[in-house]
C-alpha cells in the first residue's frame, strides 16, 4: 500500500455535500492542485492530507493569478 501524497483523493460523498463557506455555492475539485474551487467567490480552498480546509482565511484568491502582467 502506497502513501504518496499525490495519490490522496477526497471522498466523493464529501464533495457532494461541501459548499463554499462564503457563498454557499458549488465547489469544483481540482485533483492536480488538491484544491476545491469556488468560482463565485473566486477562491481555492486547499486540501491537506485528504482534508478540505474550508476556511476563507486559508483560501487562495483566484484573482491573484489573473492580474494584468503589464502593471499599467
Amino acid at each position: 500500500m502506497s502513501d504518496h501524497p499525490t495519490s490522496l483523493s477526497i471522498d466523493p460523498k464529501l464533495l457532494e455535500i461541501l459548499v463554499c463557506p462564503l457563498t454557499k455555492g458549488l465547489l469544483i475539485y481540482d485533483r492536480e492542485r488538491q484544491e476545491l474551487i469556488s468560482e463565485k467567490a473566486r477562491l481555492a480552498y486547499p486540501i491537506r492530507d485528504g482534508i478540505p480546509i474550508m476556511l476563507v482565511d486559508e483560501a487562495r484568491s483566484l484573482d491573484d493569478a489573473t492580474k494584468p502582467a503589464d502593471g499599467a
